[in-house]
């Protein structure tokens, strides 16, 4: 049975009912977690000519509330399995492509399970802004299991 799962969390509704599922789980087989927080990686966007003043300051002060907010999202998963006798280790990283980031982490940390939400989505919603799950889906080679 699975004894690594790479859990993938954002702190939405959705991604808690999961967070919880993967805990349940992880102590009912006997497994750990990884959980894995994806943060946006800074950009800026410019025109012609024009540099915003500062930027680099932008930048840090962006990438510092981020990585706080990943810390806070990623300590309550910790307590939380924890609480429920399941060892569970986390990272955050940032990405401009989650889904990448996510089956990257996955192969790196050797896990044989991803457990992850989907927000199901349905028709142009879903084509227009895409499902980074669908993706996971699409591009992993490791099995997914999909809350909903």
């Amino acid at each position: 049975m699975y004894k690594h799962i790479l859990l993938p969390t954002d702190g939405s509704k959705l991604s808690e009912k999961a967070v919880k599922q993967c805990i349940r789980l992880a102590k009912s087989i006997g497994a750990r977690i990884t959980a894995i927080n994806i943060t946006p990686e800074f950009q800026m966007a410019m025109d012609e000519g024009f540099v915003m003043p500062n930027a680099s300051l932008l930048k840090k002060r962006f990438e510092e509330e981020a990585e706080k907010r990943s810390k806070k999202l990623l300590d309550e998963v910790k307590t939380d399995a924890g609480a429920a006798g399941v060892d569970c280790d986390s990272v955050s990283v940032a990405s401009g492509a989650p889904y990448e980031a996510i089956i990257k982490h996955a192969k790196k940390e050797k896990c044989d399970l991803i457990m992850m939400a989907s927000h199901g989505r349905k028709g142009l919603s879903s084509i227009l802004l895409g499902s980074e799950t669908a993706k996971v889906l699409t591009h992993s080679t490791i099995p997914v299991l999909v809350v909903r």
